[in-house]
């Protein structure tokens, strides 16, 4: 019996900041906006619409939150055809948060899935670096903008 599993994009990342200070950072677009998104039409919250814009790109979604447990966890859906991205957030020892996130329901046959997941496991391990940069640190890298450069060939 063959087992097939639906290909899933996943990241993770400790970051030294309260579990309080990393929710924050995903759900508050004035901060998010620090290392990911270039606009956010407003906060993240249960069966709210908001609107993400990356302006560098001309490309925008509409993000829709399915469930928030404030500290713990975000489930939404976003992209078109959508796409489920889960969020979890565990209190670790010092202070320190470990961010994961998964991505899945991709569209498509199963070779444009998998395309689908290993591109989003990139992009949000990029989003992961960039929001420990700037928890920790207060460094904006700018590694979103700098991800897809005009001028590079297929970017």
């Amino acid at each position: 019996m063959e087992i097939h599993e639906t290909p899933t994009a996943e990241a993770g990342m400790l970051i030294r900041r309260p579990v309080a200070d990393v929710f924050e950072a995903i759900v508050d677009p004035a901060v998010t906006t620090k290392f990911w998104f270039t606009h956010g039409s407003g906060r993240l919250d249960s069966g709210k619409d908001v609107r993400w814009e990356w302006r560098m790109y001309d490309v925008s979604t509409t993000v829709v939150v399915s469930d928030i447990v404030a500290n713990e966890k975000i489930v939404m859906q976003w992209s078109d055809p959508p796409t489920t991205v889960v969020w979890t957030f565990t209190k670790m020892p010092g202070e320190a948060t470990f961010l994961e996130v998964r991505n899945f329901g991709f569209a498509g046959n199963g070779d444009e899935q998998v395309k689908e997941a290993i591109g989003s496991t990139g992009g949000f391990s990029l989003v992961l670096a960039g929001a420990k940069a700037w928890l920790e640190q207060g460094l904006t890298l700018g590694l979103i903008g700098d991800r897809h450069p005009k001028g590079v060939p297929g970017h």
